[in-house]
């Protein structure tokens, strides 16, 4: 039993059984890695996942629990060794963000300018992501945090931070007969072909669950993942959207205009999401701290560790 055994029974557990996925990540190839399992499971006596004609197409009860413990063991490993860069490379590395759209396009480029002159040898990646394969970067470690507006998934590895309120604005067509109402409510809108976010994303939910409160059901002609695409959408005049109000540029969006929803729908809040199995570096609690002055090191450990606990008894008592 070995530690790249161990890698390789929790990645094709992630990678939904593909091998030659797994063997791609890791840069090594399928034999190898079909091999490696094999002397797991022989001294293990069991098997760890379930073949047919030759594939891989479940995992066993024994290989649910084997691989469990063995993520554990893996994650272990990686944060040995984040902990000694941390300590001998402690002002340069590399910073993974797993983030949406609009985080990454309206409301990060300032903190990462600063952040940037701060750590002139930390290289920082954003990785576009929608709220699920943010969670799966977190899990596997592909991303340091995770930074969206979307409701964390009720997972006990994965905790939250709010940071930033922003309200809700209605986006129309310069010039739009809504642009002259004094108040604007759910029932004027639901006239409107409506453009908005795929399903996946918390802030359709908002916008949906509103109009359902006053038995409203809006015209949603239209669906992106983009803010951008979904602001073009309605400058062409294919129908109005509800956005964040961060994601109105007054020097670039010159034919569209935002009018104030803060007290139809709730407001956006950017989260930041970390995952509880993983060692932060000391680089990554500054940018979580330039995010939100309020969430100091001190006080994300604290979190950490007082909503871990919380969690587990829940957990314990359900």
């Amino acid at each position: 039993m070995n530690l790249r055994q161990m890698q390789y029974i929790c990645e094709i557990a992630r990678r939904d059984l593909n091998i030659s996925s797994v063997a791609a990540a890791l840069h090594t190839n399928q034999p190898g890695i079909s091999k490696q399992v094999k002397l797991l499971e022989t001294e293990l006596s069991g098997e760890i996942f379930v073949r047919s004609r030759n594939r891989l197409s479940g995992i066993t009860p024994l290989g649910q629990r084997v691989i469990v413990m063995a993520q554990t063991i893996v994650n272990e490993m990686a944060n040995i060794k984040t902990i000694s860069r941390d300590v001998v490379q402690e002002r340069s590395g590399a910073l993974v963000i797993a983030v949406t759209h609009t985080q990454a396009r309206y409301v990060l480029p300032e903190v990462i300018k600063s952040f940037a002159a701060r750590y002139p040898r930390v290289r920082i990646t954003m990785r576009h992501a929608d709220p699920a394969r943010i969670v799966e970067m977190l899990r596997s470690g592909d991303a340091d945090i995770g930074i969206t507006t979307n409701d964390s998934p009720k997972l006990r590895e994965i905790m939250v931070l709010p940071c930033r309120e922003f309200q809700r604005v209605v986006i129309v067509p310069r010039g739009h007969e809504l642009l002259g109402s004094k108040r604007v409510t759910l029932k004027e809108l639901a006239r409107y072909p409506l453009v908005t976010y795929e399903s996946a994303f918390t802030s359709r939910e908002v916008v949906v669950r509103a109009f359902a409160k006053q038995g409203l059901e809006p015209k949603v002609v239209l669906s992106a993942i983009d803010a951008d695409v979904i602001k073009t959408c309605v400058e062409q005049g294919l129908g109005i959207a509800v956005l964040s109000e961060v994601t109105l540029d007054p020097q670039r969006d010159l034919n569209i205009c935002a009018i104030p929803a803060g007290h139809l729908f709730d407001p956006s809040v950017t989260k930041i999401w970390l995952c509880r199995n993983r060692y932060i570096r000391r680089y990554t609690y500054d940018f979580i701290e330039m995010c939100a002055p309020r969430w100091s090191r001190s006080n994300v450990e604290h979190a950490l560790v007082s909503r871990g606990r919380g969690m587990e008894a829940r957990r314990r008592i359900a």
